[in-house]
């Protein structure tokens, strides 16, 4: 049972979550414009923002694609912020998915792009969901994977860019870039062999 003390707990972390996904300071590290320099994006293609959280790639991919822009994330409440945004933007091309689980409830071979950012750390098992990663992408589509290398004795489960390139070696996807934007953070771009 939670009682009112767990539920402010989790306003608290709720409020915290918004705060950092909609930080500034995010921007300068990699914002949407300077990352969709950098990736394959391409006017005509469906993307998928795997993990959407406030929409901060969500909303700026919607504008570039005439496409569909596939927003899942498994909390409602982050979806319902991304529905006002891109109704405050005069945006019909923005979609948001709720999920409670590792499935993506897309037909196959719908998107060309999945952008994953700084979520993929989070998933056990990894493989199962980049699987289905793999298969809701269209033949030749690109999976752009946004992570922090971990650092010193960090706690936060946090997955290396070795590490990464593996698992997604692993899922049967090829590293075709690998950008380093930062010290700290790191770009996998990997297409559907």
């Amino acid at each position: 049972m939670q009682g009112e003390h767990g539920k402010s707990h989790g306003e608290h972390q709720h409020h915290g979550k918004i705060s950092y996904l909609e930080n500034p300071a995010r921007k300068d590290a990699l914002s949407p414009e300077k990352l969709f320099s950098l990736i394959p994006i391409k006017e005509t293609d469906t993307v998928l923002d795997f993990g959407a959280g406030t929409g901060y790639f969500t909303i700026p991919a919607a504008k570039k694609v005439g496409g569909n822009v596939y927003a899942l994330d498994t909390d409602a409440s982050m979806l319902e912020i991304i529905r006002v945004k891109a109704v405050q933007e005069n945006l019909s091309n923005v979609i948001p998915i709720y999920t409670n689980g590792s499935d993506i409830p897309l037909p196959g071979e719908s998107v060309e792009g999945v952008i994953a950012s700084l979520v993929l750390h989070e998933i056990t098992p990894l493989a199962v969901t980049l699987a289905e990663i793999k298969r809701i992408m269209k033949p030749e589509g690109y999976l752009v994977c946004i992570e922090l290398e971990p650092k010193g004795e960090s706690k936060a489960p946090r997955i290396s860019s070795v590490g990464m390139e593996r698992e997604l070696k692993a899922a049967g996807l090829q590293i075709v870039n690998k950008l380093f934007p930062s010290e700290s953070l790191y770009i996998l771009v990997a297409q559907k062999a």
